[in-house]
């Protein structure tokens, strides 16, 4: 579904998009939203979560040469905010049923891409 609309895109090192997608497999094939799988789901969600703000948020800075003091303040600002969402995403996934479980692996399948073979 994404790919059939406009969308943005982080890169992932290939260790953790094959972490991602040996977890999406793993935990489909128990299909039980049980403790074990909640807390392997909320690790994956937080590495995914991390490598996606360090793209969209310090890569530019990085890029632009930013100074030490600005990248410091930046990764603070980060910081507070990944504190926030692990909050907020440890919350969520506490709830989880089985259904839910499928659904939340649908959609990280769904983000997690091949890299396009070079021309």
């Amino acid at each position: 579904m994404l790919k059939q609309q406009s969308h943005i895109v982080a890169p992932i090192p290939d260790a953790l998009r094959n972490k991602a997608l040996l977890t999406v497999e793993e935990l489909r094939s128990r299909g039980r939203a049980d403790k074990q799988a909640i807390d392997e789901l909320y690790g994956l969600i937080i590495e995914l979560t991390e490598e996606g703000l360090d793209f969209f948020f310090l890569e530019p800075l990085r890029r632009l040469r930013a100074s030490s003091m600005l990248m410091g303040m930046a990764k603070m600002g980060i910081g507070s905010m990944l504190k926030g969402s692990k909050m907020v995403i440890h919350k969520v996934l506490k709830k989880l049923d089985d259904k839910s479980l499928a659904s939340i692996l649908d959609f990280i399948e769904e983000i997690i891409c091949e890299p396009e073979a070079s021309a």
